[in-house]
């Protein structure tokens, strides 16, 4: 079931300070929420720990691409409603106008391109193949007369289409990462491609599974935020972008995230 929920702009007692509120008589403070402009962020939230649920602790979606939205709303001075909806469909969603921007540790590619426009990379990953420990997989030349995972509609998908050009490769796609997770300890793949820092949670979590990095010479550009073509926020969020891997605060958030992924 699709989720949607609100996200403020800021946190704690900045919410107060910045949503205002109404008085007895109904009037609102002079800085209303209401004169922020409202909108739509798209993501998938099964891409720990970029934007899941942590279901011990409630409904709200959380992650590293969360805390970044949250930033960059902080800076431009907007609010926004998170809508979750299958990976396969943020770009459809775009297009269609059903949300403003897609922050979705989505890749820039140029078939993607085409549809919407994308800001500068904010984060670069590589990708991993996971199996059964003792599989004997861990390059793609194992893959060969294997049966492939990879979530639907991701650069990973792209990737081992190419490979199933090349060697006999049956390609299975799933919408979810916790899905291919499972079909794969289910046997019913030999191996999945995911990025190594959505890997690196379920293999500390897993002694059935092993991971190995995939080596390339050339890797597409990592992570970045899709919005329309011709968006008026573009620049700006790449201005925020530019101002937060400057200060430093992207390094952060990357240690708060990833670093406790990794430590789990």
């Amino acid at each position: 079931m699709k989720k949607m929920l609100f996200v403020s702009a800021l946190t704690g007692a900045l919410v107060l300070s910045a949503c205002g509120f109404e008085d007895q008589s109904g009037s609102s403070t002079e800085n209303s929420s209401e004169d922020k402009p409202q909108l739509v962020m798209g993501t998938s939230a099964d891409y720990k720990p970029f934007e899941y649920v942590d279901t011990a602790n409630g409904e709200e979606i959380i992650g590293y691409d969360i805390d970044l939205a949250n930033m960059i709303a902080d800076e431009l001075g907007f609010e926004f409603t998170i809508k979750d909806m299958e990976f396969s469909g943020l770009i459809t969603a775009l297009q269609n106008e059903q949300v403003d921007f897609v922050l979705a540790a989505m890749t820039p590619t140029e078939e993607r391109k085409q549809n919407v426009e994308f800001t500068d990379i904010y984060y670069v990953a590589q990708d991993m193949i996971i199996s059964l420990d003792g599989s004997g997989i861990t390059s793609p030349e194992d893959l060969d007369g294997k049966t492939v995972g990879v979530q639907l509609g991701s650069i990973q998908q792209e990737y081992v289409d190419g490979l199933a050009e090349e060697m006999d490769v049956t390609v299975e796609t799933r919408n979810r990462i916790p899905e291919l997770m499972q079909d794969v300890i289910n046997e019913r793949f030999d191996a999945i491609i995911v990025e190594n820092t959505v890997a690196e949670g379920y293999l500390n979590n897993s002694e059935e599974l092993t991971g190995n990095t995939i080596e390339v010479e050339e890797q597409e550009a990592g992570s970045a935020i899709a919005l329309p073509l011709g968006s008026e926020w573009t620049e700006q969020f790449n201005e925020v972008l530019a101002e937060l891997e400057e200060s430093g605060e992207l390094e952060k958030l990357a240690e708060k995230w990833f670093d406790a992924e990794a430590s789990e």
